[in-house]
């Protein structure tokens, strides 16, 4: 073993054991040249930023893990996600493709591309994943109070006939969400079990890219055309510095 008690010897073992370490990456689809590819373990966090136009893929590779996810406003982090405006303006509370993810002022954070996964927007993280989304939110100057609640990915929840939330487990390996961003963010993520279902979780891949047509969707829904032209609104203000957002 090499020795630690000079600065030579730690840079050495330091060296050592990062020549040994193997750091599983996701697969990155076929054409792509991501800006991010990261493997999350279980128990462990993310933050990220993320610009107008990119495309985010979510993906659960074994069909066990659990996605803790919360968004804000990257240059306005007082803006920030709103679970409930994303179950009621949509009149839907499970997410599939055209769902926006939207913000407390109204405007469209992301919308759901594309998913293959089982989702949750009622129950939130457990006292571990939201202990795991702090963390991941102090990396970016952010306070507990900061971050509200969040929406549950890969291990989803529905309501019975009865009214009761039952947990729906997780989809098959390989199962997939991707996100369009319409407005610059702050991503975090909780890799955590969710309160229905404490079954240690497994790795969570993220890879994101640039695909700004990505930004002209189709939902046609008034609710969601009128959250776009609002985001539309701000956006177009945020590029004008004499004119606030």
């Amino acid at each position: 073993m090499t020795s630690t008690q000079s600065t030579d010897g730690a840079r050495a073992h330091a060296r050592a054991q990062a020549a040994a370490a193997t750091s599983a990456r996701p697969q990155i689809p076929h054409g792509v040249t991501p800006v991010v590819a990261q493997r999350i373990p279980s128990g462990s966090y993310a933050n990220i930023m993320l610009g107008r136009g990119t495309r985010v893929r979510l993906a659960d590779p074994s069909g066990t893990t659990c996605a803790h996810l919360f968004l804000l406003r990257a240059e306005s982090p007082w803006e920030r996600l709103n679970v409930a405006d994303t179950v009621k303006v949509p009149w839907q509370a499970y997410l599939s493709a055209g769902h926006p993810l939207l913000s407390d002022q109204g405007r469209v954070l992301a919308t759901v591309l594309d998913t293959s996964g089982h989702h949750d927007t009622l129950c939130g993280p457990t006292t571990a994943g939201r202990h795991q989304l702090h963390l991941a939110g102090a990396k970016q100057g952010l306070e507990p109070r900061d971050i509200g609640p969040s929406i549950a990915l890969f291990r989803g929840a529905r309501v019975a006939n009865n009214g009761a939330i039952e947990s729906t487990g997780n989809a098959p390996a390989g199962a997939t969400l991707d996100l369009i961003i319409h407005l610059p963010v702050t991503l975090l993520l909780a890799n955590a079990p969710h309160p229905l279902d404490d079954r240690p979780t497994g790795d969570l891949d993220i890879i994101a890219w640039p695909s700004p047509a990505d930004l002209i969707t189709t939902n046609s829904d008034p609710e969601y055309q009128r959250a776009v032209d609002n985001t539309e609104a701000a956006w177009s203000a945020a590029q004008n510095s004499e004119v606030p957002a």
